[in-house]
Formats: C-alpha cells, structure tokens, sequence
C-alpha cells in the first residue's frame, strides 16, 4: 500500500528538518500532533531547493534545481513520487492548495543561483517574498486548516513572521554568504565597512516586522500557537544578540545562540503558553 511509502516519505522530510535545523525542529515538536507532519513535509521541500542553491557548489546547480522543480511538478500531477520529500510535499499542496504559493518560492530559489547584489528596495522584497514570506504562507494554510477566512485575517503577519525570520538568517549567516557565495541581500549597505548607524536600521527594520508578526501569532489556532511563539521567541533573541554584536565581527563568524539558551527560551516559552501570558 501507497500508506506505508508515506510514512517512510515523512520520516525522510523530519530527518532533513532535525539535521538541518535544531531551532525549527524543536519549535515543530511544540506544534500539535494532526498539523505536526504537515509543516515537517513543508520544511523538507523548502530545505532541499535551498541546499541546492546554496550548499552544493562544484555541483550543476541549475540542473539540479531544473531537475528538482520537474519532478515535482511530476508529483503534483501524478500524486505520487519515488522522491521522498517530493511524495511528502505533494499531498500537503494538494490538501492545502498550495500551488500558487509555491511558484513564488522556486523563482527566489532560482535568483539565488545567479544574483548576487540586491541593488533596489523592490528587488529586495520581491525576493524576501519569495524565499520567505509564502513559506509563512504556507505554514499559515496548515496552520488554520485550510480556513480561507482566518487565512485572510492573519496573511500579513504570517508574511511579516516570515521576513523578519529570514533578515535575521541574512545577518546571522552574512559571513558565508558574503565570502562563499558573494551575495548582498540588503541593499545600500556595504559590508566590509558596516557601521552602527546601518546595523541599527536593519534591527529596527526588522523590530517593526516583528510586531506586526505577534499580533497575529496571538491569534492563531491553540494547535499552532505555542509553536511558532516559541520559534517567534528564538529569532528574538537571535536578534537580541545581533543588534549587541560590534559591526566588524560580522564578517568574522556566525552569530548564534547557545544550545543551553534555546533551552531557556523553550522553558521560558513554555511557563508563558501555560500561563495564558502570551497577550
């Protein structure tokens, strides 16, 4: 039976997400079982496409992506893939209707194999949407079960939880991306003389998105709300320490938070979901 190559196809999507991501993995695990699956299927995919735009240089990147996004068009249509992730992923689009959503995210993936400076305010955005804001979107379908009006209601925050997430990936990982692949996300801001004034404008920008993010994080289903809050919490301090960082050790390491600490804020987190204090 098809059920059982399903399970074994979720277990391949939880395996890339605990290996590549201990903070989302463990922000999963705080989601409730029935919606649980769903977003590790979702993860998976987006995963996959990101390493390979990412992480397999000296590889044919671009036909690999080729490769990836033919098959899973495949999937889509055929319901059905020998690829694990793929055969995962394919299920929860067709459930969700997520098609629309995932155009969007391929074509960021697709700038990241040739762009390398994002020059314009326009540009910028119209990649972090890409790349982020419909992975939001997507989580958010999961998350209200497919209820286009509570979707509606909290699509803006969903797209704001998603940007901030992914400007603060940009700073923590600016030193890779900056020295391995060459890219410059934010624009107008040079790099190798990154100074107070600019780091600050980037925390504030990315403060503001994550106001507008809780808002709405106060409004989600019981099922996804101390999940997410506890990822929500992780990229605050994440933050926290990025805005308390000096601008010239950017390009000496990966900004990080401690494991013991995400520990903390999941302990943390977790007194706040328990006593109602998440307002």
């Amino acid at each position: 039976m098809k059920a059982l190559f399903d399970v074994a196809s979720l277990e391949c999507s939880k395996k890339i997400t605990n290996t590549y991501s201990t903070s989302f993995s463990l922000a999963i695990k705080m989601l409730a079982p029935e919606i649980r699956d769903d977003i590790y299927a979702i993860y998976g995919f987006v995963r996959c496409a990101d390493e390979i735009v990412d992480s397999f240089e000296g590889y044919e990147q671009e036909l690999l992506l080729n490769e990836f996004e033919a098959e899973y068009e495949k999937a889509l249509e055929r319901k059905i893939s020998l690829n694990p992730v793929l055969n995962a992923f394919q299920s929860v689009v067709h459930q969700y209707d997520l098609k629309d959503l995932v155009v969007p995210f391929l074509e960021s993936m697709r700038m990241d194999l040739t762009k390398k400076e994002y020059t314009s305010i326009a540009e910028y955005e119209d990649y972090i949407y890409g790349s982020a804001d419909v992975v939001g979107l997507m989580c958010l379908k999961v998350f209200v079960k497919g209820d286009e009006q509570r979707y509606e209601a909290l699509k803006t925050s969903a797209m704001k939880l998603g940007s901030a997430f992914q400007k603060v990936n940009f700073l923590r990982d600016l030193k890779y991306d900056y020295e391995n692949l060459g890219r410059v996300y934010f624009p107008g801001v040079d790099f190798n003389a990154l100074t107070e004034a600019n780091k600050k404008k980037i925390v504030a920008e990315i403060n503001a998105d994550f106001e507008v993010a809780y808002k709405g994080i106060l409004q989600l289903p019981v099922e996804a709300k101390f999940g997410v809050y506890t990822a929500f919490r992780y990229y605050k301090s994440l933050l926290k320490k990025i805005g308390e960082t000096q601008p010239n050790e950017f390009l000496r390491k990966r900004i990080r938070v401690s494991d013991p600490l995400k520990l903390l804020i999941l302990g943390k987190s977790y007194l706040r979901y328990q006593l109602n204090l998440i307002v």
